[in-house]
C-alpha cells in the first residue's frame, strides 16, 4: 500500500461576506523585477483591431473566454501570464489511485482535472467518485464520462463554486470514516482540507501541479496590454506573480481587473490594484458579466 499522510486541523475558516466589487483607495508600491521580452511569447486574437480585454490564462486555454466576449463584439488581446508545471506529488498520484480507495476525490480546477485524468488512466481507470468545485472544472470530465463505462462518476458540485463552500457541503456518509483524495496545486491554500477535516473527513492532499510566471513577454504586446481597459485574470498566481511584475514600472496604471472569483479578487486587492471586479458566483458566465460591468462603468461598452 502507498504511504499517504492524513491532514487534520482543528479550526475552520469562517464564511465572510465580500461585496461583488473591491476598490482600494491607495495602491501599494510595486517592488518587482521586470520579465524579459521574447518575440514569440504572446499574441493577439485573430481579427484584433481594437481589443478591450487582455486575457491571461496559459496559452491555449483562453478560447472559451475569447469566444464568449466575441458574442458581445469585444475583441481580446492574448497575453498568457502563467504556465503550469509538475508538482512534487505528480508521480505518486497513479500509485495512490491503484493502492487506495477513497470515498471522494475533490477536483478544484481544470488543470487539476487534466493532471488527475492522466494518472487515473495510468492506474487502469479505477472506479472513482468525483466532487468538483464548479461547471468549468466538471467540463474536463465530459468526454471521459461518455467513454469510460461509468467508472468515473462526477457526483457533486457545491451550491457556490468556491473551495470554502465545497468543504462545507460535501456529503458525508453518516458517522463512518469518510476519506477524501485532494489533488491540488502546490500553491493552493489549506482552506479545503481544513474545512473537510473539521467536519470529520480524512483528507489526503497531493500537490500534483504548480503554476509559475511565463519567462518571457513581448514588450510590444505588453505596451499594448497596458493601455487596454480591462485585464481578465483567473488565479491569484496570475495577479501576484505575473501582472504585478509586469507593471512594476507603471505605478500609475489604474485600468480595471476582472477576476474569475473572490479568491483572485482578494489577491488583487491585497496588492493594491484598483477597480477590481468579480462575480458573486465564480465561473465563465459571471466572469464575462464582471468584464462587461468594468467596461460599461468606464465608458468602453
Amino acid at each position: 500500500m502507498a504511504q499517504v499522510s492524513l491532514f487534520s486541523l482543528s479550526s475552520p475558516f469562517p464564511a465572510s461576506a465580500v461585496s461583488s466589487r473591491l476598490r482600494l483607495n491607495r495602491p501599494l508600491p510595486f517592488q518587482f523585477g521586470r520579465i524579459q521580452a521574447s518575440s514569440d511569447a504572446t499574441s493577439a486574437s485573430a481579427s484584433n483591431s481594437n481589443p478591450k480585454v487582455v486575457v491571461t490564462r496559459e496559452r491555449g486555454k483562453n478560447g472559451k473566454l475569447i469566444k464568449a466576449l466575441a458574442k458581445h463584439r469585444i475583441d481580446c488581446l492574448e497575453l498568457p501570464l502563467i504556465q503550469h508545471a509538475q508538482g512534487p506529488d505528480t508521480d505518486r498520484l497513479s500509485s495512490v489511485l491503484n493502492d487506495t480507495i477513497f470515498d471522494w476525490i475533490i477536483i478544484t480546477s481544470p488543470e487539476a482535472g487534466s493532471v488527475f485524468l492522466e494518472a487515473w488512466k495510468e492506474a487502469g481507470t479505477p472506479n472513482v467518485r468525483i466532487g468538483v468545485v464548479g461547471a468549468g472544472t466538471a467540463s474536463i470530465f465530459e468526454e471521459v464520462i461518455q467513454s469510460s463505462k461509468c467508472s468515473l462518476d462526477v457526483a457533486f458540485s457545491p451550491s457556490k463554486a468556491t473551495g470554502k463552500i465545497l468543504a462545507s457541503e460535501l456529503p458525508k456518509n453518516g458517522n463512518k470514516k469518510c476519506t477524501v483524495l485532494y489533488p491540488a496545486s502546490a500553491k493552493a491554500s489549506n482552506e479545503i482540507e481544513e474545512g473537510l477535516s473539521n467536519r470529520g473527513f480524512e483528507v489526503v492532499r497531493l500537490n500534483t501541479y504548480t503554476t509559475e510566471p511565463v519567462h518571457h513577454v513581448d514588450q510590444t504586446v505588453l505596451k499594448q496590454a497596458l493601455s487596454i481597459p480591462v485585464v481578465a485574470v483567473a488565479s491569484p498566481s496570475a495577479v501576484c506573480s505575473s501582472w504585478v511584475n509586469l507593471i512594476s514600472d507603471t505605478e500609475q496604471w489604474s485600468n480595471s481587473v476582472a477576476c474569475i472569483g473572490e479568491t483572485t479578487a482578494s489577491a488583487a486587492k491585497r496588492l493594491g490594484l484598483k477597480n477590481v471586479y468579480y462575480p458573486t458566483h465564480p465561473g465563465l458566465e459571471g466572469w464575462v458579466d464582471s468584464i462587461l460591468e468594468a467596461l460599461r462603468e468606464h465608458g468602453h461598452f
